[in-house]
């Protein structure tokens, strides 16, 4: 949890500070700082969490029926990846908001209001409740069904009101 907090102020302050610099850039009237936060917009959109999201819940439904062995290598090798990237993604998309809003443009903040940011905290929360699923039967298919639903959910709904 501590390793996950710090990564998230890390990244968080290292985005802050590219779009600081686009921002100021663009202010001055350069046009390279007006590329350079298009290109930092491209990634602060909530919608990337939701193939995200699919990927993660697929593999931890794996971690629910795979032996010791080779749920380990899935845990290793794409559960935990996966959580490092939604936790990534978050930090720098709330970095540069945490940006546009000390230049002034307030209203990006509402960015944040997103119903779509759902998808990173259940990515997050599920991680931090992973080794729990794991103790016995009932908790192992439990979350089978659960991860089942939320993988096909992500990769078929539309999610649109």
């Amino acid at each position: 949890m501590t390793r996950a907090l710090s990564s998230f102020v890390l990244i968080a302050l290292l985005s802050a500070a590219l779009a600081a610099l686009s921002l100021a850039v663009a202010q001055k009237g350069y046009p390279h700082g007006a590329a350079g936060l298009r290109r930092l917009d491209g990634i602060a959109s909530a919608t990337t969490f939701i193939p995200i999201a699919a990927l993660y819940f697929l593999s931890a439904l794996l971690l629910m029926i795979l032996p010791m062995r080779a749920a380990s290598f899935v845990l290793v090798h794409a559960t935990d990846k996966l959580f490092w990237t939604a936790i990534a993604l978050l930090a720098a998309i709330a970095g540069i908001l945490a940006a546009k809003a000390a230049f002034g443009q307030r209203a990006a903040l509402w960015a944040l209001a997103d119903w779509q940011f759902a998808f990173a905290a259940a990515t997050i929360g599920c991680h931090f409740l992973l080794n729990e699923l794991r103790r016995n039967v009932l908790s192992r298919s439990i979350g089978f069904v659960l991860f089942l639903a939320a993988t096909l959910a992500c990769l078929f709904w539309t999610f649109r009101f």
